[in-house]
């Protein structure tokens, strides 16, 4: 359900019914501080907490790293929901109703829940087979791969039996619409008419979307057949492009440890997991997809990538390595020796030696460069200009200026290459996104509230008889910030409205994230004692009169200095008139 189908009197129904300290609190351990609630950040690094929660205005923010918002916001950031997602969860957890889906969004959800369920029962099909007489050579390879028993059962690892109709007569039997079991990819199509199972006489690893549900499912082969895995094909709810093997037990441990360990296949993930390196999550077998990137950076912003030293294994985290870069994701690499895989070097070395060799991970540059002269021979000129050629391509993803310089650098010092020559070759790259100048607005959306302004926005958040003094004296324009001006806007409207401007309604209705963490940074600011505030609010106002006269004042001395240097006689007069006046009127 989009954020815009949800009517304001169910969020705002939902939100007077729920208490933010009760949710932060349920996730992480918070601490009386004077009339709010302190904690460290859950969103980032720190060793003294700045991460405020308050009851009375039922929002939060840091002042280490700017999160903020209402309890909406705290799920979607923390449990990574969407916010239709954050609404359904607080809806069932306050007791309110929430408006009924359309008729498309009612069948599209319907289908979504009972390939979900299906799945489930799968799982549990492909788990009872493993523990039957049937899957004892099942049992067998992962006792041989050193699996664990409670790892076996953590992961749902499960057997399918060596027959063609074993899972669908079982799907069937319990009333499940054949149509619905295609959908799910469980079955496929007879060129004779009917089903058989896709997965047979195979060990089965049911894959998790990050909310622990079943979603699809590997499979490997129990001997040396081919192809050793396949998978489940795409479905409504399974997208191998799109999810990361795993990441529904390691999320917690990589937004701890602020780093993710990339892995190729379900065992290379599940035998270091076992053995405690949890940080860790598997790429479903594929290159790595701008989506999984993308998802992966909900939790953090650096990856190394733990890929097998083959061929393939190079190929495959170069590809990503550009990915990861267009992410503004910090990536590095470890090489393993050829021949050995995450899995079977934890098995033969223990995982001890496994962080050593993560510890001493390579930057991105040195190991594709490393990759790019055992390939092409540097020392020859067409293999140092297709070195050179591949370095820049990855190079050019880099979005600051700087970190290009220094690997242009690093690169003419690498293979004896004059700086100008690639800088010149570097501005050839296709690179539109990259060579784009940084947005003026694109650095004041990160810049701190004006004082003046923002203490103009708190006083407005706890008492609407200042919203209204303001509003006889001011324009939302006299406010410079543009995330002021919106929000201040927004205010004056819901007051003409005769609605409420509590901080945590506010959050909801204001949409842009920037302009949240103001509404958050301002509502914490110190207290102004009672006897004070009037004068405060005067002072503030006169402030931002004599900021805006200041301003104009400067523009037409700017725009009569170019009249005069043009010789723009009438334009000179006209804009003279226009000072003379404002002047006067001061």
């Amino acid at each position: 359900m989009p954020k815009g189908l949800i009517p304001e009197n169910v969020l705002e129904d939902i939100l007077s019914k729920t208490d933010i300290v009760e949710i932060v609190s349920g996730y992480i351990p918070v601490k009386k501080a004077g009339r709010n609630l302190k904690a460290l950040c859950p969103f980032h690094h720190e060793k003294t907490p700045s991460f405020m929660v308050s009851g009375e205005r039922q929002i939060y923010h840091c002042f280490g790293c700017g999160a903020g918002g209402n309890v909406f916001n705290f799920l979607m950031q923390y449990e990574r929901m969407d916010f239709p997602e954050a609404v359904e969860f607080l809806a069932r957890k306050a007791g309110v109703a929430l408006p009924e889906r359309q008729p498309q969004d009612t069948k599209t959800a319907n289908l979504i829940t009972q390939l979900f369920s299906l799945n489930e029962q799968a799982a549990s099909f492909y788990q009872d087979a493993l523990n039957s007489t049937g899957g004892l050579s099942a049992k067998l390879y992962l006792a041989k791969r050193g699996l664990k028993e409670e790892t076996i059962k953590t992961f749902k690892l499960g057997a399918a039996p060596d027959r063609w109709d074993a899972l669908v007569n079982t799907l069937r039997n319990k009333g499940t619409g054949i149509s619905v079991i295609e959908k799910s990819g469980l079955v496929c199509p007879r060129e004779s008419g009917g089903f058989y199972d896709r997965f047979r006489n195979r060990l089965i690893f049911p894959i998790f979307d990050i909310k622990s549900r079943v979603m699809g499912f590997g499979a490997r082969v129990l001997d040396n057949t081919l192809p050793k895995y396949i998978n489940s094909p795409e479905s409504p709810v399974y997208s191998k492009g799109k999810n990361l093997y795993g990441l529904n037990f390691s999320k917690d441990a990589i937004r701890e440890q602020d780093c993710a360990v990339i892995v190729e296949g379900y065992l290379d993930f599940i035998i270091p997991f076992q053995e405690g390196f949890r940080n860790i999550a598997a790429s479903l077998g594929t290159a790595l997809t701008s989506d999984q990137a993308r998802l992966l950076k909900r939790y953090t912003r650096n990856v190394i990538m733990l890929y097998d030293a083959d061929k393939a294994g190079e190929i495959a985290t170069l590809r990503s390595l550009d990915i990861f870069i267009e992410e503004d994701m910090d990536v590095r690499v470890v090489s393993l020796s050829e021949g050995l895989d995450p899995d079977l070097f934890v098995r033969k070395y223990g995982i001890n030696n496994l962080r050593l060799k993560i510890n001493q991970a390579q930057d991105l540059f040195d190991y594709k460069l490393a990759v790019l002269k055992s390939r092409y021979n540097p020392e020859e000129t067409n293999g140092k200009v297709m070195i050179c050629s591949q370095m820049l391509e990855t190079i050019s993803k880099f979005k600051n200026a700087v970190s290009r310089s220094e690997y242009v650098r690093k690169l003419s010092e690498a293979l004896s290459v004059k700086e100008e020559a690639l800088l010149s070759e570097l501005k050839k790259t296709k690179t539109d996104k990259v060579y784009m100048p940084v947005q003026e607005t694109g650095l004041k959306k990160q810049a701190d509230i004006n004082p003046t302004e923002g203490l103009l926005i708190k006083l407005m958040l706890e008492e609407s008889d200042v919203i209204q003094k303001i509003k006889d004296h001011l324009e939302p324009a006299d406010f410079q910030d543009e995330r002021a001006c919106r929000i201040v806007s927004l205010m004056f409207d819901l007051v003409s409205q005769g609605k409420s401007v509590e901080p945590n309604l506010l959050a909801s209705r204001i949409g842009e994230e920037d302009a949240m963490k103001v509404i958050c940074e301002s509502a914490f600011m110190p207290e102004i004692l009672p006897e004070q505030k009037e004068k405060v609010v005067a002072d503030c106002i006169q402030r931002l009169k004599n900021e805006k006269f200041r301003l104009r004042r400067q523009r037409l001395h700017d725009e009569i200095k170019s009249a005069q240097y043009s010789g723009d006689t009438e334009k000179l007069n006209r804009l003279l008139e226009e000072f003379h006046l404002l002047i006067k009127k001061r």
